[in-house]
């Protein structure tokens, strides 16, 4: 996997806190950043699947079964 570059601006106290983690496991900054992305991932799905939810309930947003997409594309 090929990584990229990124800028980001960060408080003060918390790239404190995320060195001093780092130091303690004698890991990488971008090793702990990482990480903490990778499993804030799950907290984001939710996020989206909870505002789906909700455009739904308002009625903003169609749907539709499995049998109307499957007569759609002509499945059945």
């Amino acid at each position: 996997m090929s990584k990229k570059a990124i800028n980001i601006r960060m408080d003060e106290s918390i790239l404190k806190d995320l060195d001093e983690y780092a130091q303690e496991l004698d890991r990488s900054r971008t090793y702990i950043i990482e990480k903490a992305v990778s499993n804030y991932f799950d907290t984001l799905d939710e996020m989206i699947s909870d505002k789906r939810i909700d455009e739904i309930k308002q009625g903003n947003v169609e749907v539709y079964s499995l049998e109307q997409v499957a007569s759609k594309l002509g499945l059945k």
